[in-house]
């Protein structure tokens, strides 16, 4: 018997690292990416996706599979301190930070610990509700994957050797599931770079859904993972056109896998996105970098490499353009003092700390302080309720007859305030205006190029294209990419 129901379309979903509107124009206008100009041309283009905050792939990526912000998913950013176990937390920062850190806890935390210990089992992934509707599911190259399916994750021997890492992990995963060359579909070439050498790159991710392609083994839904737009924008800036190019050529050779290109399109729903943007950074190394070691050296400051000790009194968490402090002494090291030093630097936009479910929020750049909460007679463009007082220029608010716009902070109130209870312990929130960003204990530096992490749009605004519906997420978040996406695939 035949159902009269239209069979419901695939769902394809492309997240490029760092795929931002400015890059986009420029590759387009040099003739440099034709794939996407392709999408573009046969869907529907968006420039003003707003990223969660931290603008890090980590939280990002948690908010887009489980649909709520980092308050609820539990992953605060790249780098952040457990107060629980009394250390920082990797995702994989510069290689000098993870070995100060022990690199066979900072492989653990990667590999396991963001999917399985870090990332709340309170909010199911899109993988796991959509196994719960009988549909299948795929993860390629993705950092976060959880689904219900037990699978092991192969650690390379040269990993294992390093780390002491056991060579295999247990985990659990859509029921199609590539993970560089830790969990492969296929045999595919690996490149010689550290972790591209594991499969942790574009060539990869676009082979492996080539081969499902190819194979028509594509099941209901896809996300596939481009990682390396992001490092080509660090070091080339905001209008990088080589690492569109580069990219692009992958999505061709996808494209390539049809008949035709139009015909890639029939029954199924494309939608390739950014996960955070990044902001232009200053070509003066003085001027751009923010050393918070020395900014804060009248404080004892954790050293990596030998961890908390019962001398030190702040903890530096810094996550490129965005930064977590911590006080792990109130009386020799209060907030508040802490946020009166940063004050003094006009490099520094955002300075907020939080009292009795009160965001207090300073800068450097504007005086004053603005106070927020949820809950007022304030209301954004999200239908969020705000009770709101002070300095509202702080985060470029304009507030008409109680209607908040946002201006260069978009969603400034609901990312920033949901970061304060992503996780325990006292600590401040600081992000640098565009043009900077902090320095710590080995942290990477993208000087004369682009970085990202912060609240500021450059840092939050991130393209999309979608083909295949004329429907939309109900507001321009990733926030709601979870929820349209199973719109799409179960009503």
């Amino acid at each position: 018997m035949t159902s009269d129901q239209p069979q419901k379309k695939r769902v394809i979903m492309l997240v490029i690292d760092s795929l931002m509107d400015p890059s986009i124009q420029a590759a387009i206008k040099s003739g440099k990416a034709s794939a996407l100009n392709f999408f573009i041309n046969n869907g529907r283009y968006f420039s003003n996706l707003i990223s969660p905050f931290p603008t890090m792939s980590v939280n990002v990526d948690s908010t887009l599979l489980t649909g709520v912000y980092s308050d609820e998913h539990k992953v605060p950013g790249l780098l952040w301190y457990s107060q629980q176990e009394k250390r920082i937390i990797d995702y994989g920062g510069h290689v000098h930070e993870l070995f100060k850190l022990g690199i066979k806890q900072a492989m653990v935390d990667i590999f396991y610990g963001l999917n399985h210990q870090h990332l709340s089992k309170q909010h199911k992934t899109i993988h796991e509700i959509l196994k719960e509707k009988g549909l299948q599911s795929a993860s390629i190259n993705a950092l976060l994957y959880r689904g219900d399916y037990p699978t092991q994750i192969k650690i390379p021997f040269l990993i294992s050797f390093i780390t002491g890492l056991k060579r295999q992990l247990d985990s659990y995963a859509p029921n199609i599931f590539s993970y560089g060359s830790m969990h492969k579909l296929s045999a595919l070439k690996e490149n010689s770079f550290f972790w591209q050498r594991y499969g942790f790159n574009d060539k990869f991710s676009a082979n492996a859904l080539r081969y499902l392609i190819k194979r028509n083994e594509l099941p209901d839904f896809t996300i596939v993972y481009f990682p390396d737009l992001d490092q080509s924008v660090h070091k080339h800036g905001r209008t990088d056109i080589k690492g569109i190019e580069k990219v692009d050529q992958q999505l061709c050779n996808i494209l390539d896998e049809y008949p035709s290109w139009d015909d890639a399109l029939k029954d199924t729903i494309w939608i390739v996105l950014g996960d955070n943007g990044q902001a232009w950074i200053d070509q003066n190394r003085k001027a751009a970098l923010i050393d918070l070691r020395k900014v804060l050296n009248s404080y004892q400051i954790v050293k990596l490499r030998k961890g908390v000790t019962e001398h030190d009194e702040i903890v530096l968490c810094v996550n490129e353009r965005m930064s977590f402090i911590y006080t792990l002494n109130n009386q020799k090291a209060p907030l508040e003092e802490i946020a009166s030093i940063l004050q003094k630097d006009n490099r520094i936009d955002v300075i907020a700390i939080i009292k009795d479910n009160t965001v207090i929020v300073t800068s450097g750049v504007h005086s004053g302080q603005l106070h927020f909460h949820p809950n007022g007679k304030h209301v954004d463009e999200f239908n969020q309720t705000w009770f709101i007082e002070g300095n509202t220029s702080i985060l470029d608010l304009t507030i008409t007859n109680n209607a908040i716009k946002y201006g260069d902070y978009p969603d400034a109130l609901s990312r920033l305030y949901s970061s304060f209870f992503s996780h325990d312990g006292e600590y401040l929130i600081v992000c640098a205006k565009p043009g900077h960003e902090f320095k710590g204990e080995g942290s990477p530096t993208h000087i004369g190029g682009a970085s990202h992490g912060g609240l500021h749009m450059q840092d939050s605004y991130v393209s999309m294209i979608v083909n295949g519906t004329e429907t939309t997420p109900r507001h321009m978040r990733i926030l709601e990419m979870k929820d349209w996406i199973l719109e799409l695939l179960t009503s």
